[in-house]
């Protein structure tokens, strides 16, 4: 799908009704459909250098994650969560960053979690935190601009407010996922007095919370593949194939990595204290890997839905733009800039006939 800018412009998007004969899931969709969309998804990720925009999206990740982090920890701690949070999200990092680095993360998230913050204060941090860690997210929706070949045409004044919102859920759900990791036998035994299951409630959770966990993952994904870019889908999909793929394939992918890290990596050796941050930078791309490749799968699914419908969707997805305003004003600053350099090629051809010497 990698084209350029002037032929994403150029391609025609249908404004017709995007979901009109299509296949309602993929387990309607023909063998062949399967195998065309299956095999451009993997065509396609090379091709629209996704391992690129992984390294891009590893970047703004980085840049995102601590504020993200702060701004989860802050809800939790609302709701007498927090330092629960913090001792768990520590715990899984320990090992990946300096023990240095650990304890000067600590000390200001602790701080957070244990003052009291007045109400406007702890807006104020929070919409902070969300502003920074939307940077990720409209960075995503780039990506996936570039894999559904549209243009981005949401003005920034629409854009930004709605990356704002989406980080917000995101980070609800994140939130929602660390409960979840949180919760210890005493409180899943005192919600099973509630209900009448008593201690039976703590091993029922034990099993039941990574299922759960899984879930919000997925939903994770599917709420990201569907309002980060600027193409209007059919409809929302709770549960996406392309999400789901992505989490198997990063799961592997975690599996297999940090199999190699501890059994044939030299990342200590080569790096020292800082091994740690490498892999963890490592395991950042390979993540944003997988999801991209989540994001194609869905593309090319969407595609196979169309061709079996009919629609001529072999060289464009025909899913119409959210929004062309940036875009056409893009395209008139371009062509503007076009017309006043050949009036200047003009001038001098005129110049040039006239004074041939």
């Amino acid at each position: 799908m990698s084209t350029s800018s002037r032929d994403i412009t150029d391609k025609p998007h249908t404004d017709a009704d995007p979901d009109t004969g299509k296949p309602e899931s993929p387990t309607k969709l023909t063998g062949g459909a399967w195998k065309v969309g299956l095999k451009r998804a993997a065509g396609e990720f090379s091709r629209d250098n996704c391992t690129d925009l992984a390294a891009s999206l590893t970047y703004f990740a980085v840049l995102s994650l601590f504020p993200a982090l702060l701004a989860v920890v802050s809800l939790l701690g609302v709701f007498g969560q927090g330092q629960a949070t913090v001792d768990a999200v520590m715990g899984l990092v320990e090992g990946s960053v300096p023990e240095q680095t650990l304890n000067e993360l600590r000390g200001p998230i602790e701080g957070l979690v244990n003052t009291p913050a007045a109400g406007i204060a702890l807006i104020t941090g929070i919409l902070g935190a969300l502003w920074t860690a939307s940077g990720y997210v409209g960075a995503f929706g780039r990506a996936m601009n570039r894999i559904y070949e549209v243009e981005e045409g949401r003005p920034f004044w629409k854009l930004k407010p709605l990356m704002i919102l989406l980080t917000a859920v995101l980070l609800i759900l994140v939130a929602l996922a660390g409960v979840m990791l949180v919760v210890s036998g005493p409180i899943a035994e005192w919600v099973g007095d509630l209900i009448g299951l008593g201690s039976t409630a703590v091993t029922v959770w034990g099993i039941a919370k990574w299922p759960a966990l899984v879930l919000v993952v997925v939903v994770i994904l599917a709420v990201l593949y569907g309002f980060a870019p600027n193409v209007k889908q059919p409809k929302f999909r709770w549960i996406s194939l392309g999400a789901v793929v992505a989490l198997v394939v990063w799961g592997l992918a975690t599996v297999g990595f940090f199999f190699y890290v501890s059994n044939f990596g030299s990342y200590n050796a080569t790096y020292g204290s800082l091994a740690g941050v490498i892999v963890f930078l490592l395991w950042l791309w390979i993540t944003n890997n997988a999801f991209l490749f989540g994001a194609e799968v869905d593309a090319e699914m969407e595609r196979a839905r169309e061709l079996q419908a009919g629609m001529h969707a072999e060289e464009t997805i025909q899913l119409p733009p959210r929004d062309t305003t940036a875009s056409d004003k893009a395209a008139e600053k371009q062509q503007k800039a076009i017309d006043e350099a050949a009036d200047v090629r003009r001038e001098a051809q005129v110049d040039q006939a006239r004074n041939p010497d």
